[in-house]
């Protein structure tokens, strides 16, 4: 009697229990039973029966190999894939946080730079706003200083027309003293003239 088959079960370990509950029900069969079928109907004879029931053990066994090889095959697949899932999950993940701090650095460099330029405005501006002031209080002093002088030059000014007026008024003085000595001199001149030529016609006349 040919012993019963019994199913693979080291060649698929890592395939679930539900495919091994089904292959040892498809394995599990009378072989006894099977080689007196063969010798009943079929007109074989022991030795042909058992030959064929060897072939179909082998057949079965070649499938059962070939299944389990195949669902170990598709297993490893599924966890490969699965694997390769939970490892885009986790890069992405890492992208998306990495793109995140990325983003929160540039924001702050942002932010950063902003205020960098606004205190750099509001320096330029006190700085504009100081030289302003500087200029307009040296152009006030000028203007002071413009108008010092030229207060100073009026005054100069002033006191040189009042002594030309001083000295036109002492020229007129002595052209006036001179006009009158002249006047005087010419009316002695004309007098003791005149006197003389009275004299003259009485000595001759």
């Amino acid at each position: 009697m040919i012993p019963i088959l019994k199913p693979y079960t080291h060649i698929y370990r890592p395939v679930s229990h539900i495919y091994l509950r089904n292959l040892s029900s498809i394995t599990k069969f009378d072989t006894r039973k099977f080689v007196q079928s063969l010798q009943e109907k079929g007109g074989f004879s022991e030795k042909q029966a058992e030959a064929a029931v060897n072939v179909v053990n082998a057949a079965i066994n070649d499938g059962i190999y070939s299944i389990t090889n195949n669902l170990v095959k598709k297993e490893a697949l599924s966890s490969t894939a699965y694997q390769q899932k939970v490892d885009f999950a986790k890069l992405k993940g890492e992208l998306q946080t990495m793109d995140k701090s990325e983003f929160t650095g540039l924001k702050k460099e942002q932010e950063k730079l902003r205020t960098d330029l606004t205190n750099l405005k509001n320096r330029l501006k006190e700085e504009i706003t100081k030289n302003q002031a500087s200029v307009r209080l040296d152009l006030n002093l000028e203007k002071g200083r413009i108008r010092e002088e030229s207060s100073q030059h009026e005054l100069k000014i002033e006191d040189t027309y009042s002594r030309i007026d001083e000295e036109v008024s002492n020229m007129q003085m002595q052209i006036k003293t001179v006009k009158t000595q002249v006047l005087q001199w010419l009316m002695g001149v004309s007098t003791g003239t005149l006197a003389l030529l009275l004299t003259f016609v009485r000595f001759y006349f």
